[in-house]
């Protein structure tokens, strides 16, 4: 009988929790806020719809080891009494689906919609666009400088040496 490892059982469950399908609202003293930037030490600054200035949240102790953020993302946070610097805490990692149900819920900040796309390409000739012109850089990959054809002629030359 196979059985799984502790510790991956347990990190499933932090990630369940962290990321619930349970799309209940925002408590009162809750809100949403985006990641601008990881600070390390498991802070990061974030932008929220209610303030104009930036500042830090953390990630909660149990969710640490198991759980990662990135710039861009959205999250539910929770303000910390005595934060000085740190001024709340991460309760939740909003996926897409929270979004959709937040939005649908007419709670979800105007300084965080989507722009609509329509906009945009009723002004264009949608022949002439192509839809791979609107995605923005993938950043997980890295840019390689230079033609990949000259680096296959090379290996293929000397393959032939």
């Amino acid at each position: 009988m196979h059985r799984s490892h502790p510790s991956i059982s347990r990190r499933k469950h932090l990630m369940k929790e962290m990321m619930e399908d349970d799309y209940a609202l925002p408590t009162e003293n809750q809100q949403i806020a985006k990641v601008v930037s990881s600070r390390g030490n498991n802070l990061h600054e974030v932008e929220s719809a209610k303030t104009e200035e930036n500042f830090l949240v953390s990630m909660p102790n149990k969710f640490r080891k198991s759980m990662w953020v990135k710039r861009g993302d959205f999250l539910l946070i929770e303000p910390i009494e005595e934060g000085d610097k740190v001024k709340a805490e991460i309760c939740k990692i909003l996926t897409p689906e929270h979004i959709k149900e937040f939005t649908k819920a007419g709670i979800w900040p105007d300084k965080f919609a989507r722009k609509p796309v329509q906009e945009e390409s009723s002004h264009r000739n949608l022949e002439d666009s192509d839809p791979e012109d609107d995605l923005p850089p993938n950043t997980n990959r890295p840019v390689h400088r230079g033609s990949s054809e000259e680096e296959e002629d090379e290996e293929t030359s000397s393959d032939e040496d």
